[in-house]
């Protein structure tokens, strides 16, 4: 079973755009009237995407890509307004704490010290236990929300430390200690609950209002799961860990232009022998959840479904490591049978082969092309917009790249390359070329294009989203609702009717 590559994706372009970068009253961004305010903007564009990174909870370093959970909504993204008016909380309440000062950047140590105090006023008052609505939620997820909730409410009986430094007998989940702890945070594990049942109700609502207005979700998530994550806690048989429970060896890539030693993620690998023998139930119902929650899934570091970089647990860094064969088309296989709908972007950037491209083929998925690439070789090079073809996805920079401006018009970047952009580009200043480049995607055959919303405003690398294998000041910039405007909105729907997208 296959995507049917190009004629699955109309001819479109879309705006990555974080949730957590949405303006709103308390620190960060949430499911909220600036949210809706965004599919507005989104329309009146002309757009028919809106990527928004991975929405689970997050963990240290507060990156969407190391996630407590593959299934759970992230608490920070549920909207206290909504809540107000609900009868749940009253503002005197959430402007009794600090959400942070700058409304240009998300302060995460802020926002847990409090989100939590202020839903768990919320879940107090909550008639939720009662209603058939909840019932229904807790049946159709049943897979993983009492294990994530019983995790969460571990975690913070054990002070936010991560489950390899639990007590060894519910570390090792002995069903005795299960049994105890289950008694022991009973209350704990429904306000977790409660949690979920309100990021899903936003969500379904969001989703509902940008498909009603055209636009499609695209999400994002990550291939890999958190060491730290309910996942690998209670599907501990299908990761490469020792009889403790301790990671045998862990994820990364090799050395690369991001890092010199390789980037070393950290993330537990999966046992792709025994999810073979289970028939991958696990990532089928993943797959599944996915799939209900975004229209257009986008499968990060896609190459490790095809081959896999394990480094020694313990490593220092990620040059020890080693290539090893993954499941291939037997996981797409098992992925395509539960999608649906749904569709499947492949970001298949970094070291790639034959088999990976084989893969994309047989798959239909379409892969990435990434214009800041385009400008360090020669004419062959493939980011370059004459050499991408249709099934393709455009980026001019992804979350983890500079902006365009930070990019091409920093004072130390190679000269050489800018010198080429510019004239490919037909530019006569560097400065033209960050607008040059969104035009060429535009331009492009590549079915689909997208650009961060900081490179529509042209922001230097003051408003990058991520610093591979940097921890600390990431994932912290947000938008304005004065940057969104119906100005902006009119160019781009500009762009979209020349260029036919």
């Amino acid at each position: 079973m296959a995507q049917k590559e190009s004629s699955s994706f109309p001819r479109a372009s879309g705006i990555l755009l974080p949730i957590t970068s949405l303006p709103s009253p308390y620190g960060i961004g949430t499911l909220g009237k600036a949210a809706y305010e965004f599919v507005d903007f989104l329309k009146k564009a002309r757009q028919r995407y809106w990527q928004v990174l991975p929405i689970g909870p997050t963990s240290y370093g507060d990156s969407p890509y190391q996630s407590f959970s593959a299934f759970a909504g992230n608490p920070y993204f549920i909207d206290l307004d909504t809540l107000v008016g609900e009868g749940l909380l009253q503002y005197d309440e959430i402007n009794a704490y600090d959400w942070g000062s700058d409304c240009t950047r998300v302060d995460y140590a802020k926002i847990y010290e409090s989100r939590f105090i202020v839903l768990r006023k919320a879940y107090e008052r909550s008639g939720h236990k009662d209603t058939p609505e909840y019932e229904a939620f807790c049946d159709e997820n049943t897979f993983w929300l009492d294990d994530y909730s019983f995790y969460m409410a571990l975690k913070f009986h054990f002070g936010s430390r991560e489950w390899s430094l639990w007590d060894d007998d519910i570390r090792l989940r002995e069903p005795d200690a299960i049994e105890k702890y289950k008694k022991m945070l009973a209350d704990d594990i429904d306000f977790w609950k409660f949690v979920q049942l309100k990021f899903f109700e936003q969500w379904k609502k969001l989703k509902a209002y940008a498909n009603d207005n055209g636009i499609k979700i695209i999400g994002d998530i990550p291939i890999y799961v958190s060491m730290d994550s309910a996942d690998t806690w209670v599907h501990g048989d299908m990761f490469q860990l020792d009889e403790e429970m301790r990671p045998v060896k862990v994820a990364g890539v090799p050395p690369d232009n991001f890092s010199a030693t390789g980037q070393l993620w950290g993330n537990p690998l999966y046992d792709w022998d025994a999810m073979e023998a289970d028939g991958f139930s696990w990532w089928k119902e993943r797959m599944r959840a996915s799939a209900k929650i975004y229209d257009v899934i986008r499968i990060d570091h896609f190459i490790g479904v095809v081959k896999y970089y394990a480094i020694p647990a313990g490593s220092d860094t990620a040059i020890d490591g080693k290539w090893m064969p993954g499941p291939g088309a037997k996981l797409t296989n098992a992925i395509n049978s539960v999608l649906g709908d749904a569709l499947v972007i492949a970001e298949d950037l970094g070291v790639t082969n034959e088999k990976v491209v084989a893969l994309l083929k047989k798959t239909g998925y379409p892969g990435m092309k990434v214009l800041q690439f385009g400008f360090d070789g020669g004419n062959d090079n493939v980011f370059l917009p004459h050499n991408i073809t249709e099934n393709f996805v455009v980026y001019g920079g992804t979350h983890d790249n500079e902006t365009l401006v930070g990019y091409f018009c920093d004072d130390n970047k190679d000269i050489e390359d800018v010198r080429y952009a510019a004239e490919y580009l037909h530019c006569e200043t560097i400065n033209e070329i960050p607008e040059a480049i969104i035009r060429v995607g535009f331009m492009s055959c590549a079915h689909t294009v997208i650009y961060q919303f900081q490179d529509y405003i042209a922001l230097d690398n003051s408003a990058r989203m991520n610093f591979p294998s940097t921890l600390g000041g990431n994932w912290q910039w947000r938008a304005s609702k004065a940057q969104m405007s119906d100005r902006l909105a009119q160019k781009i729907a500009r762009l979209v009717e020349i260029y036919g997208r």
